[in-house]
């Protein structure tokens, strides 16, 4: 969900390559409808020839997927920085890594999270339903949980429908003006804490034996 914009115009490796075109396509797929984007668009961008963009990406609609991709699908690398304290700290540090990123590349990441221009298509679909999966996976890492295996599929439908609410809450902050950021990461933090802290302990008392209340601490 992080996009890092190389320099213009001169040699770079081919992944560094790679990222600095699709830097340029997310920054004009985030400005423009897709219908208003072209591969050469993006090339000329980049600084590149547009036989550049195909060998990477392939097709438009293909670079656009990746573009979607990459706006929506939380990185291995966030949960690789969330601090080793508390729940409360991890929490903390993990709300403000999303509206981070969100508010960094908010056109860009509003357009993907509404496909614009695209609504509807099967392949969009798909690929912010394997974001919503990846998100659902690594929010059960961040708050301790990923060790649950009677309840997964539960707490992972829990943690879709709160990545849900983040999403229209930041929607509320970035695109309507209705909520200030400060505001926003109170609902979040103070949301995700209630499902952890007492929701999630609720739903694995089974049998009549309640499970350990608080999420087991992550490995330091």
């Amino acid at each position: 969900m992080s996009v890092e914009t190389a320099p213009r115009r001169r040699r770079l490796e081919p992944d560094a390559r790679r990222g600095q075109i699709l830097a340029c396509a997310v920054r004009l797929f985030g400005d423009r409808p897709y219908a208003d984007v072209s591969t050469t668009d993006v090339a000329r961008e980049a600084g590149v020839a547009r036989g550049l963009v195909n060998h990477y990406f392939g097709a438009k609609k293909d670079l656009y997927l990746e573009v979607v991709r990459v706006m929506v699908t939380i990185p291995e690398v966030a949960l690789e920085r969330l601090p080793k304290g508390n729940l409360r700290t991890r929490v903390d540090a993990s709300v403000t890594w999303f509206l981070d990123v969100v508010s960094r590349h908010s056109t860009s990441w509003l357009a993907a999270v509404t496909a614009r221009g695209m609504g509807g298509d099967a392949d969009v679909e798909r690929v912010l339903a394997e974001a919503e999966e990846v998100a659902a996976d690594r929010m059960l890492v961040a708050v301790g949980l990923a060790g649950e295996a009677e309840h997964r599929e539960e707490l992972r439908g829990m943690v879709r429908a709160y990545g849900g609410l983040a999403t229209s809450t930041a929607r509320e902050w970035l695109q309507r003006g209705a909520l200030t950021r400060a505001q926003v990461h109170l609902l979040l933090t103070t949301t995700l804490l209630t499902i952890v802290e007492q929701v999630i302990p609720q739903v694995l008392a089974v049998d009549g034996s309640t499970r350990p209340a608080q999420p087991a601490e992550p490995p330091a």
